[in-house]
Order: structure tokens, then C-alpha cells, then sequence
């Protein structure tokens, strides 16, 4: 919006030419997300605790600890992460870029899902809220939506339908209309559900998922920009840059809820924050092309999918389990690791992770 209604006026005002500067939008977006946070904060958790009495729901067959240390705590914080996100994304993102817009309808979207979703789970003083088919039903509408429009605001019609190979510089795999969008489905639910299910300890979600926003900022404005784009090897995706200030505003807001969610938590983001972040983190690395490195990128993400698919699948086959509980985190809170030191050695694992993601922009 800033930029719609101020840099038209550099010419009258030189200091609107800063609005030209994704560097200087993004920096932007990330203060305005992170003052947003900081102010509604306060009202947003009052408000939450006084309509949830009892706070969230905790798993009665979940550690202990939970049932002592986290009880009357409110959730669907992730509406503070949402509301910093977008005013912030509205304000000094380009809205006549089209990734953009299809950006912040996921993300909405996801949030809506998360939302009714936290909503069951409080009103019925259960942690089971909607259905799993009818919430997979309704993420897959939404990614399949969001695919078919990506893939129509592409320019380049040599990886319009692609998939890229990290570490590899001209590697193009062809999949068509016919597996591109399953495929984007599939990354953006997966990354929505990933970070859904990593969401269980004060702090351990949020950060790997600023982490993971930080690197794609970067990854967007090199993607967006030809110069780099060519000098890294990269692919060209034009447009791609304006996503960095949805990503820095996904970290200033995320650091602001991190300042009401770090130990002992104030609120949680529940699914309303969970499964949003996830599914704004897929749909982007779909617009950027760097949908297998979100892989190494949010590794975490996918450690902790990995252990509760592997939980699930050897208790059905062998009637015996792997982890002593599922998520990851779960079992080593079993294992009688504190919470902080899960959650600090989990963030240094993400860390890891994300400097690997990003070697792949130059290994090539």
C-alpha cells in the first residue's frame, strides 16, 4: 500500500525513492510486524484468556509435566502472528505483484483451518478438534488453489511446470500441469503439517520457523533479482523478490509472539499460527523453486514428521513403538531431557539445517 500511494511521489519528496528498495520495505515490514506484536500483544492474550477459562486442551497421554506446568495456558496465539503478518505484508509489500496475494491467501486460509480447528478442540475440552480428512479436504483445496495460480503468474515457461535440483546448476525436471500441482500440494500441506506437529514445546516451533523465513527472504530476493539469480546459477523467477517482505514481516511478527510464548508461555500459537506458517513457507518455496531445498532448509520440520510416521507405521506392523513418545520432542522429554534444553538444541539443529539449505545456492 506505501508503496502504491508513496513512491509515485519520489519525484515531489526524494526520501520516497527509498520505497523502490526491497531492503528497505523489508526492513519495514519486519519493524511495523514486530511493534504490532508488541502492542496487541497484552489485549490479544487477555481476550484469549478471557474466552478460554480453561486454556488449551493438553494430551492426557502427553508428559506429565504438561498436565502441571502448561494448564490454563490460552492458544490460538497465532492469531497475534496473523495479525502482525498481514497489516505488515499490506503495508509495504507491492499488492499489484500477484505472488504476493497468493502468499497471504494461504497463509489466511491455513490460519482459518487452524482456527476452527483450536475452536473444536476448546469447545469440546479435547485436544481432537476437526476431523483429519475434512482438515486435509480443505488444505488440499486451498494448496491446489494456490498452485494452478502459481503456475499461471509465471513468467518463464521453462519452469513453469518444473521442478529444480539443488546443488546442481541446470538440472530441470519437466513434470507437466499433471504432477506440478499435485506435487505443490503436497509440499504446502506437508510444510503446514510439519510445523503443526513440531509446534508442542514454549519456543520450539516459532524459531525454527523465523529461522526458515530468514533464509527464504533471502532466497526470494535472489531468486527475484536477474543479476544474482545469473551469477549464482540460480533460476530467474521474476517477481519472486517481493516475497522478502512477507518473510521479513513473518519474522518481526514471530519474534514479537516469541517475546509472550518463550518459557514459561503466556499464550500458544495452536494450529491457528502452526498451520499458517507452514503452509506460507511451502507455497513460497513453490514460487521460488527451491521446494526441495525447504526440505533441508526446515529439517527439523521433517524430523519430526519423520518420527511420528515411523511411530505409527512400526506400532501397526510390530505392535511396538520406536520413540518412547511421538513427536521427537516428545520422546526425549520421556527420556528426561528438560524443556529448555530440548527446545535450545532443537533450535541449533534448525540452525544447522538452514546454513546447509543455503550452501545450495552456491554448490552448484
Amino acid at each position: 500500500m506505501l508503496f502504491q500511494l508513496l513512491f509515485p511521489l519520489a519525484d515531489q519528496f526524494s526520501p520516497f525513492n527509498l520505497f523502490r528498495y526491497l531492503t528497505f520495505r523489508s526492513g519495514g515490514a519486519m519493524v511495523t510486524a514486530l511493534f504490532i506484536s508488541f502492542v496487541m500483544g497484552p489485549r490479544v492474550i487477555a481476550w484469549l484468556k478471557s474466552k478460554q477459562r480453561e486454556g488449551q486442551p493438553i494430551r492426557l497421554d502427553g508428559p506429565e509435566s504438561h498436565l502441571l506446568r502448561k494448564k490454563g495456558t490460552p492458544t490460538m496465539g497465532g492469531f497475534l502472528i496473523l495479525l502482525g503478518l498481514v497489516v505488515s505484508t499490506l503495508l509495504w509489500a507491492d499488492l499489484g505483484n500477484g505472488y504476493v496475494w497468493v502468499t497471504l491467501f494461504v497463509t489466511v486460509g491455513f490460519g482459518a483451518i487452524g482456527f476452527f480447528d483450536d475452536y473444536k478442540k476448546l469447545t469440546r475440552r479435547s485436544s481432537r478438534g476437526l476431523s483429519s480428512r475434512g482438515k486435509l479436504a480443505a488444505e488440499i483445496v486451498i494448496s491446489g488453489a494456490a498452485a494452478v495460480a502459481v503456475v499461471l503468474l509465471t513468467h518463464d515457461a521453462a519452469i513453469r511446470t518444473a521442478l529444480t535440483v539443488p546443488f546442481f546448476k541446470n538440472v530441470l525436471i519437466e513434470l507437466g500441469w499433471s504432477f506440478f500441482v499435485p506435487l505443490a500440494i503436497l509440499v504446502i500441506t506437508g510444510a503446514s503439517n510439519a510445523v503443526n506437529l513440531t509446534d508442542g514445546l514454549d519456543g520450539l516451533a516459532i524459531v525454527p520457523s523465523m529461522i526458515a523465513a530468514s533464509c527464504f527472504a533471502l532466497i526470494a530476493y535472489l531468486s527475484g533479482n536477474l543479476i544474482f539469480a545469473n551469477y549464482l546459477q540460480i533460476h530467474h523467477v521474476a517477481g519472486a523478490g517481493e516475497l522478502a517482505v512477507f518473510c521479513a514481516a513473518l519474522v518481526g511478527s514471530g519474534l514479537g509472539f516469541l517475546w509472550y510464548n518463550a518459557p514459561p508461555a503466556m499464550v500458544f500459537m495452536g494450529d491457528t499460527g502452526s498451520l499458517s506458517i507452514g503452509g506460507a513457507l511451502g507455497v513460497i518455496s513453490v514460487i521460488t523453486k527451491h521446494e526441495l531445498v525447504l526440505a533441508i532448509i526446515g529439517g527439523l520440520f521433517v524430523l519430526e514428521t519423520v518420527s511420528v510416521i515411523v511411530q505409527v507405521a512400526s506400532f501397526k506392523l510390530t505392535g511396538k513403538r520406536v520413540f518412547r513418545m511421538a513427536p521427537l520432542h516428545h520422546h526425549f522429554e520421556k527420556k528426561g531431557w528438560q524443556e529448555p534444553t530440548i527446545v535450545i538444541r532443537f533450535w541449533i539443529i534448525a540452525s544447522v539445517l538452514a546454513i546447509a539449505g543455503l550452501s545450495t545456492l552456491k554448490l552448484r
